[in-house]
């Protein structure tokens, strides 16, 4: 499983000309995974996005977590995360999951994210999505469960 975390003011995602998910501060997720990744992995990362120290304290350094800000996930399933351009001119997506088991680990991990007290938002699985942020920092980091 491999997550791109966007720290963020506000975020939204649109599908279709509407908005189907919105936060006004916490992280945006972009969320990809192969075909290896099970719950556990799910957990794993679930536990290491909340818990991460990148919000800023008093004295401006990174010293609080998602659940010590109170912060929100706009959590976005993204299968091109496992693309390979390593050959070619065309992003390889064998790594990435087949849907149906892709988006019942995207769904486990956001109840799990649910579950730890945070507010989640999240567009449209496998749907083409306009994502809108405001990237504060910026702060940006790569979580991966391997």
């Amino acid at each position: 499983m491999k997550v791109v975390l966007q720290r963020s003011k506000n975020a939204s995602v649109t599908v279709e000309g509407s908005i189907t998910g919105e936060i006004d501060f916490g992280f945006v997720l972009l969320v990809g995974i192969t075909h290896e990744d099970s719950e556990k992995e799910a957990a794993y990362i679930a536990d290491k996005i909340v818990n991460l120290r990148v919000f800023e304290d008093e004295e401006g350094k990174m010293n609080h977590s998602l659940l010590d800000v109170k912060g929100s996930v706009l959590s976005i399933s993204q299968f091109t995360l496992y693309g390979d351009c390593r050959n070619g001119r065309r992003p390889n997506f064998m790594k990435a999951a087949k849907p149906s088991h892709a988006e019942a680990i995207y769904n486990h991990f956001n109840t799990l994210l649910k579950e730890k007290g945070v507010k989640v938002e999240t567009g449209v699985f496998g749907s083409m999505m306009d994502v809108q942020l405001i990237n504060d920092g910026p702060v940006t980091i790569i979580v991966e469960s391997k």
